[in-house]
């Protein structure tokens, strides 16, 4: 089935169908072996980017930068110190001005709503880097590990662990579910997540063959899994509720012993990072053998350049 992406956005996965998804990610695994490869196609030259940062990146923009960057490509990153992004300029001014001066924008900030103005207003491609609620390009790469490590997708069990209903654990469950990965999220109660993104997922993977499953007890959730999957505990400006989340999520570490559990040898161990050792992953799991946390990584910057060459239409 030919795929078309020219000139679409990046706001969610919930935009995307499975063969949408599925085709960036073969294109993902073509990009990297050609990196490896030392073969440069220059498929960016005389095009611009910009990069819109309310929040501090390493992963992203080093990624977004060295994509397009190595392609030929002009990034420009602009900051909240840079721009006037929604203040003394109108959110839509600034986007219909960058829509003029660039071919494609990335925006990595806290509301939503936002990315999907600067996507209405543009007129030009627009990457969700990370919202409150969504993180699609960080997932797109969570995938491609996966399947590196398990050469499929597709009947593989993938477990996040902790705080379920931050915008890791919302995407994994679409994303998992737009490509039959069976998923479960273990969270205490009080972090568990929004029903409607639950019902989406359930919806989802009714029609790709795996299932959903939402649990407070994360011995029990890890049997059989592929991939333990866990997060911070604390994310970016929640940083006030610190003590109250270490009080809930103490007993969600993925330690040995929690590895343990999935009763499988070859189960791996994945983070979107950055991650703070001893507290959501212990420094054995994460430094040790089952970790996939540094090709989950490097694979945030294969993905996102598979993400503009198919929506750039080059």
């Amino acid at each position: 089935m030919a795929v078309n992406l020219k000139g679409r956005s990046l706001l969610t996965l919930k935009d995307w169908t499975p063969v949408e998804v599925r085709h960036v990610l073969d294109l993902s695994h073509r990009v990297k072996k050609e990196r490896k490869g030392g073969k440069r196609f220059l498929r960016f030259q005389g095009s611009t980017l910009a990069l819109l940062f309310e929040k501090r990146s390493t992963r992203t923009r080093c990624a977004f930068e060295t994509a397009f960057g190595e392609e030929g490509g002009h990034p420009v990153f602009l900051s909240t110190a840079d721009i006037h992004l929604g203040t003394k300029e109108a959110l839509e001014d600034t986007a219909r001005v960058l829509g003029r001066m660039f071919d494609a924008i990335q925006f990595r900030g806290f509301k939503q709503s936002t990315v999907e103005s600067l996507a209405k207003w543009s007129g030009i491609p627009v990457y969700n880097g990370l919202t409150d609620e969504w993180h699609p390009t960080q997932v797109l790469a969570d995938l491609m590990t996966l399947e590196e490590a398990f050469g499929s997708l597709k009947g593989r069990k993938l477990v996040f662990v902790g705080d379920g209903r931050n915008n890791v654990a919302h995407t994994l469950l679409v994303g998992c579910s737009q490509l039959g990965v069976h998923v479960t999220i273990a969270a205490p109660a009080a972090l568990q997540p929004a029903a409607e993104v639950v019902d989406w997922a359930r919806s989802m993977a009714s029609e790709t063959g795996s299932t959903v499953s939402v649990t407070a007890d994360p011995a029990a959730a890890v049997q059989g899994a592929d991939a333990v999957y866990t997060d911070v505990w604390v994310s970016m400006g929640e940083e006030e509720k610190s003590a109250e989340r270490i009080a809930l999520l103490s007993p969600y570490q993925v330690n040995d012993s929690l590895m343990a559990m999935t009763g499988r040898r070859d189960a791996i161990f994945l983070h979107c990072l950055p991650a703070v050792k001893g507290k959501e992953v212990t420094e054995e799991v994460i430094e040790g053998p089952r970790s996939r946390v540094w090709d989950e990584a490097e694979n945030r910057k294969h993905t996102i350049k598979a993400m503009m060459i198919a929506t750039m239409g080059r």
